[in-house]
């Protein structure tokens, strides 16, 4: 096997990201928590359609369906699903989008269904269907499947982004090449970092950074933070990944069981439902650093983030992955203003 990189090279990409995103230093909230010395990684700037880890994501997915002369993308997500940003990327390429809406957040209100990343769908001229079960991720991409089907006879070409693991995950990549940007920033700074904090949902952007780390030889610690379901199962899924880009790359993973550093402490009372912590993490964010966070994905990967700084001292550093969903934040007004 080879070191990865030659084949990383090889497979078919376009350039969707706005990079290298910035790291900056968070000196107010450093203070405020106390502990470790706060960094992030601002992957909320990448550009394309408001930003966020997606944009990196679906790079080779877009690559791969041009290589295939697809006219057609489908993807599957919740509701408020940020991949929402396939959309955007089709537009870029002069293609047609579908995206898919499971119902996972059953007490969504009229403000959920209707703006954030649901209005970016329809701004951006997505058809838009429906699927009533969002814990059935192979049922999800089955019903893509089935559509793809019925627009592959009205003449189409389409391609399906699968969500279920079991595939090339070819959105993994992107985290895997922003690794690379991430050790090389680092290095460039002069900035030694003890841990990375990241949000883990789909895990493709958990498992590529790890994944990429230790292709390149760090040893930097990586800490996900449960955003979909429990650390159990969720490290299940992570090692899956890892095994699934090491196939893809024909690259021996460097990844070990020891590797795979989860919490939950801040999932309930499940995904893209507000606790506390996070509701407080959000604030904190925005009203001293400026930095927005949503409240699905980034504001409780950042609870985790500032638990984490807690417990360790000041000569640690810690660096916070902001995958993005900006959009999102406007679906939760009401509930993020709770109690003011």
């Amino acid at each position: 096997m080879g070191n990865g990189l030659e084949k990383l090279e090889k497979l078919p990409r376009v350039i969707l990201a706005h990079t290298p995103t910035p790291i900056e230093h968070l000196p107010n909230l450093s203070v405020k928590i106390g502990g470790a010395a706060l960094y992030v990684k601002r992957d909320d700037c990448t550009g394309l359609a408001l930003g966020g880890n997606k944009a990196r994501q679906l790079e080779y997915y877009v690559g791969d369906a041009l290589s295939q002369d697809a006219d057609t993308i489908l993807i599957t997500g919740a509701v408020q699903s940020n991949f929402v940003r396939a959309a955007a990327a089709a537009a870029r390429y002069g293609l047609t989008c579908h995206i898919q809406l499971e119902e996972r957040v059953k007490s969504a209100d009229a403000l959920y269904r209707n703006s954030g990343n649901v209005l970016l769908n329809q701004l951006l001229g997505a058809t838009i269907h429906s699927y009533p079960d969002g814990e059935d991720e192979s049922g999800a991409d089955l019903r893509l499947h089935e559509i793809a089907d019925v627009l592959r006879a009205q003449g189409c070409r389409p391609y399906v982004i699968p969500l279920a693991p079991g595939h090339p995950p070819l959105g993994a990549l992107g985290y895997v090449v922003a690794a690379q940007e991430i050790v090389s920033q680092l290095t460039a700074m002069d900035q030694a970092v003890s841990e990375i904090v990241v949000a883990s949902g789909s895990g493709l952007t958990h498992a590529g950074l790890l994944f990429g780390l230790r292709m390149l030889g760090s040893s930097i610690r990586v800490l996900g933070i449960c955003v979909r379901r429990d650390s159990g199962t969720q490290a299940l899924r992570i090692r899956a990944r890892c095994r699934e880009i090491s196939e893809l790359l024909e690259v021996q993973s460097r990844v070990t069981d020891a590797d795979i550093n989860l919490r939950d402490d801040f999932l309930a009372p499940g995904y893209g439902q507000l606790n506390s912590p996070t509701r407080e993490a959000i604030k904190l964010g925005a009203r001293h650093e400026a930095l927005l966070l949503d409240p699905v994905y980034t504001g409780k990967a950042f609870a985790g983030c500032l638990q984490r700084a807690q417990e360790l001292d000041s000569q640690d550093t810690l660096l916070f992955v902001h995958t993005g969903g900006t959009p999102g934040i406007f679906a939760y007004g009401a509930q993020l203003l709770e109690g003011q």
